[in-house]
């Protein structure tokens, strides 16, 4: 996500680098190729065109601190203008209605459908709300089954109505299911199309007028460029949706349509879709993402989705078999499993400061995890939780079972033996038993 970006506003950073000052000259010439870089990204040429003038007019106006170099500060400037040309801060939801209803918008294939699941899972766990989803769209065969599979998996409901092709009426008595059923929340799931056309917009229209939801959202498919900023402006001309979700970032995204949509519809980025896991979702934080387009990481964001996956009672039971040096290979593969329910594991490397760019070059895979599982898995639920009952011989099967090598098992027992002894070091020094260190 934003990599080439990243990797030309670098470059273009560069060419202040052993200036001793800011000049109208060294600032001109950085400025146009970080005007180029936008372009590139696919940024609207007037708002790269803007963004250039304020970034310039602000540097000329500092004064530089001789503590601080003139690629550092024009790097927190454009930094500042980046998440300010993003909305500055993050936008919330409105969820006030009681049922709260929010009502889904956009092109077909921009992933409205898997949003609206994510959407319901996030708001059930995060928001404790009781939500119910609608199928909406009667037109694409498979989105009323699509949702269905999706309610299932996230344990929501789905209101659907196979035989009835009247989307305005299925919205009514959707809200309708709900208010019965005590469910806080409706997210109304809307038919797109192939392009913007007039039938598909008095429709939803329509829908607006006779549920009035408290959010409209508008989702596009990042990767679609400038197409999804011009689409985008279509539709809240038609609609004035209250915030834009963005899908698909995870992807080769060349970052346009989220520097753009803010400048030129007015309208909050409040979503974005990192992958096709129902947990892929985050809340759109604009200081956090110019800190990723800069390459400086995004640690609190890391750090939330790793509290998504934590469990106080597990971390409980862990500490003491980590204590009694009791930690097995069910304890290490649980372990993996939730790492790998955070997201991909290249993005997720990439939140950490100065990691991104030491692995841009780098292909991480997000199976990296498989030949560790299929060891594991291999192993006898006696040998799970006694590794050190793990011989030669049962070393052997195992590599066949799981179609590696000796070499592979070994390897990954000797790992799990120095992780043990150190995670149970660690345990120890938090208890107080950490040798005092001398007084010189």
């Amino acid at each position: 996500m934003f990599e080439s970006l990243s990797n030309r506003l670098e470059r273009s950073f560069k060419i202040l680098k052993g200036e001793g000052k800011i000049t109208e000259i060294n600032v001109a010439e950085t400025l146009k190729d970080v005007r180029r870089a936008l372009l590139d990204a696919d940024v609207n040429y007037k708002t790269a065109k803007q963004f250039t003038e304020t970034v310039k007019e602000k540097a000329m106006g500092q004064n530089v601190l001789t503590a601080v170099k003139p690629e550092q500060l024009m790097v927190k400037i454009v930094h500042d203008e980046l998440a300010g040309l993003m909305g500055g801060q993050a936008t919330d939801i409105n969820l006030k209605g009681s049922p709260a209803i929010i009502l889904m918008s956009g092109l077909q294939g921009s992933g409205k459908t898997t949003f609206s699941g994510k959407l319901a899972r996030m708001l059930k766990s995060k928001r404790g709300k009781n939500p119910l989803l609608v199928a909406g769209d009667v037109y694409r065969p498979a989105a009323i089954e699509q949702l269905k599979i999706l309610g299932t998996q996230i344990d929501v409901p789905v209101y659907f109505e196979e035989d009835n092709k009247n989307p305005v009426q299925i919205a009514q008595n959707g809200i309708k299911q709900a208010k019965q059923n005590g469910n806080d929340l409706v997210i109304i799931d809307t038919a797109g199309r192939l392009a913007v056309d007039e039938e598909m917009m008095k429709e939803i229209a329509a829908i607006k007028a006779a549920v009035n939801p408290d959010e409209i959202l508008f989702v596009v498919d990042s990767m679609t460029g400038q197409d999804a900023v011009n689409t985008a402006k279509e539709f809240n001309d038609r609609l004035n949706f209250d915030g834009v979700v963005l899908t698909k970032l995870d992807g080769d995204t060349r970052g346009g349509a989220a520097l753009s949509i803010r400048s030129v519809v007015d309208k909050p980025i409040k979503f974005v879709g990192t992958g096709e896991k129902m947990e892929a979702i985050d809340v759109f934080h604009p200081e956090r993402m110019a800190d990723r387009i800069l390459g400086m990481g995004d640690i609190v964001s890391l750090v939330e989705r790793a509290q998504e996956q934590y469990d106080e009672e597990e971390a409980r039971r862990l500490q003491k078999k980590i204590a009694k040096n009791q930690f097995d290979f069910n304890d290490f593969i649980g372990q993996i499993q939730q790492i790998k329910k955070m997201g991909n594991l290249k993005e997720l490397a990439s939140m950490i400061p100065g990691v991104g760019k030491a692995i841009k070059d780098l292909d991480i895979d997000d199976d990296a995890f498989k030949s560790i599982e299929a060891i594991i898995y291999s192993m006898t639920p006696k040998e799970r939780s006694n590794p050190e009952i793990l011989n030669g011989s049962r070393r052997q099967r195992i590599a066949k079972g799981s179609g590696t090598s000796i070499q592979e098992v070994n390897k990954l027992i000797k790992q799990f033996d120095d992780t043990r002894k150190m995670m149970k070091m660690m345990t120890q020094m938090k208890g107080g038993k950490m040798p005092k260190m001398k007084r010189r």
